[in-house]
């Protein structure tokens, strides 16, 4: 009984490590488990990339359905993406905003000027199209980190009250926006749409008595 118990463990140990094995052979790594989905974009207060006087907060991205795309002109991947991100704003109104962070820049000990930051930025969005409405600077990274941000390009789809709907782990192509991305993004715009709708007719009706 004993010798059977013996030989019984390590096999039951070698199966769950099969088991462990496969399913991670199988598995995709950008369907991780996000720490943010369907909870509220967290707090910050960030700089425009280009106009550091003005600055956003989560507010900022409310009342339009919004793609949040964490990317940087060291980012290999988020050149390839950029022509169609560019696409998709300029023949289907995608809402893009851009959260930038550069791993060049040490804001205490300045290895990198603003001035030469915003200067690469505008020679890559002029080489491969600009997709964003606007560019958040996340300086220190901190907002970066707070949305479990592992590397670029990394995409949040935001819905029109500012809750995190979707954390996508890689590029946006053509199949990715179509079956993934892009019926998530024009259900909560179909959403907001038809609740911007109903708030209007109620406010109407309310004015007419």
């Amino acid at each position: 009984m004993k010798k059977t118990s013996l030989v019984a463990i390590p096999l039951v140990l070698f199966i769950l490590l099969v088991v462990f094995l496969f399913k991670g052979l199988f598995s995709d790594p950008r369907e991780l488990d996000s720490q943010v989905q369907d909870k509220t974009l967290p707090a910050f207060s960030l700089p425009d990339l280009m106009n550091p006087e003005k600055m956003y907060t989560p507010s900022d991205l409310k009342g339009k359905v919004t793609i949040l795309n964490v990317w940087g002109v060291w980012c290999v991947t988020c050149a390839v993406e950029m022509p169609y991100l560019t696409q998709l704003k300029n023949e289907q109104g995608v809402h893009i905003v851009g959260l930038y962070f550069d791993q060049d820049l040490d804001p205490d000990f300045g290895t990198k000027t603003l001035s030469r930051v915003q200067q690469e930025v505008t020679e890559m969005l002029s080489r491969y199209g600009n997709p964003y409405a606007f560019n958040i600077f996340d300086v220190y990274r901190d907002t970066s980190l707070d949305l479990g941000v592992t590397g670029a390009p990394e995409h949040f789809v935001i819905d029109a009250e500012g809750i995190i709907r979707m954390h996508h782990i890689g590029d946006i192509n053509e199949r990715v926006w179509n079956n993934k991305i892009g019926p998530l993004y024009n259900k909560l715009v179909t959403q907001a749409e038809m609740t911007s709708s109903n708030t209007y007719e109620v406010d109407m009706q309310g004015e007419s008595k």
